[in-house]
């Protein structure tokens, strides 16, 4: 026997995106069932980085209570670029009169979960969505089990797939789940986790001749560090007193802050956008419709974004039943997609060193450096696009 179940939209993926979502379609009084596959610990226990765009933090905002975003989150007023062994400060407030806020991604969920269930959410862990049914009728399914393995189904008006970069619902919407415009990196970044104190007050983007490092932050005890590997690196090949020596080396005339190295990872660069965003009454948001290298600070931004478009499309639809927001969602998701896919290919390329670079390459590298460093208008324009662009509708 199938259970089936009856909601207004039915979600698919319990990310930031999902969440925030079925948050905001409930504050215009839109029931929605939210499932995930993944448990609710593996949600909130798996580290990932977070810079939030003031946008975002402004949205998080709505949650009330629930939100930690400005009380343990840290914010940012710039960043440093650093090449030729110099740094040189991006100052957002000066050029923009904006910010950014650091604060990981898995606290951001652990709010919205806390958030969503003390409002009564439907939220239904350990729930694998096999595929979405029907998505150009007026009752699309998503077909799914339940943890213990039986049949599962949600009837609903709507379905939002929301389910990351290995989406089922991408191939409903697109008709494969590969469907779309991909670009891959010949590099990767090699990731630690260590137990130290900050060793700058905002983070480091450092081009250097033996490649890029990223100085970042998690708390007052904990940091974050990177630096440009091949996409094969193995994490147990370096000691270390070796990666503190690697990620030293490519951040000259700053001292790092050393401590115990806890977690390393190799973070592969991806670059996707899928050919469709939206099929009949099926939309993609978040990893689902998009993934970005993670130079510019774009993913999970650019995911609340999409959900910002959608749902206020969905309140049109589902409330006064006007289908015009629906139709629009997807030009007007991309153009921001597209922004952001651009900054974010962009400080790549500014700050790595490609695998076949020539001398040529490199001192046209630092040129562009400088001509960012030294322009009021190139760091105004940096400084936009970090903290992200206003909403105009």
């Amino acid at each position: 026997m199938t259970t089936t179940v009856r909601t207004r939209v039915a979600i698919v993926g319990a990310g930031p995106a999902g969440l925030l979502l079925s948050h905001l379609l409930d504050e215009a009084g839109i029931a929605s069932v939210v499932i995930d596959q993944r448990s609710r610990d593996e949600i909130e226990s798996t580290i990932r980085a977070g810079i939030l765009e003031q946008g975002t933090v402004e949205l998080l905002d709505t949650l009330g209570e629930h939100s930690r975003a400005r009380t343990v989150g840290h914010r940012h007023d710039g960043i440093e670029l650093r090449f030729e062994g110099e740094g040189h400060r991006i100052d957002f407030a000066a050029s923009v009169g904006r910010a950014v806020w650091l604060y990981p991604q898995h606290e951001v969920l652990k709010d919205l979960i806390a958030a969503r269930l003390a409002a009564g959410q439907d939220l239904r862990f350990g729930v694998t969505a096999e595929n979405i049914a029907d998505a150009e009728t007026s009752t699309p399914r998503v077909i799914a089990r339940d943890a213990d393995g039986r049949p599962f189904e949600i009837e609903a008006e709507f379905v939002v797939g929301s389910d990351g970069s290995r989406s089922v619902a991408r191939a409903a919407v697109s008709g494969s789940r590969q469907g779309g415009y991909f670009r891959e990196y010949s590099f990767a970044w090699f990731g630690i986790l260590c137990e130290a104190p900050p060793s700058a007050d905002e983070l480091i983007y450092s081009n250097s001749r033996d490649g890029f490092a990223l100085v970042s932050q998690r708390s007052d005890t904990v940091q974050r560090m990177y630096f440009q590997c091949d996409p094969d690196t193995d994490t147990a090949a370096f000691s270390e007193a070796q990666l503190w020596d690697e990620l030293q080396k490519r951040v000259p005339g700053t001292t790092l802050k050393q401590g115990p190295i806890f977690q390393r990872d190799v973070l592969r660069f991806r670059s996707f956008v899928a050919h469709e965003l939206r099929r009949g009454r099926v939309a993609l948001v978040g990893d689902a419709a998009h993934t970005v290298p993670p130079t510019g600070a774009k993913g999970m931004n650019l995911a609340i974004a999409d959900v910002r478009l959608l749902a206020d499309a969905l309140r049109r639809l589902l409330l006064e039943g006007d289908e015009r927001g629906l139709d629009a969602y997807p030009e007007k998701a991309l153009r921001r997609i597209w922004k952001a896919q651009h900054f974010s290919w962009w400080m790549t390329s500014l700050l790595h060193v490609a695998p076949d670079a020539t001398d040529f390459d490199r001192r046209r590298q630092v040129g562009e450096l400088r001509t960012v460093v030294e322009s009021e208008h190139a760091r105004a324009s940096l400084a936009e696009a970090y903290c992200g662009w206003p909403f105009t509708d």
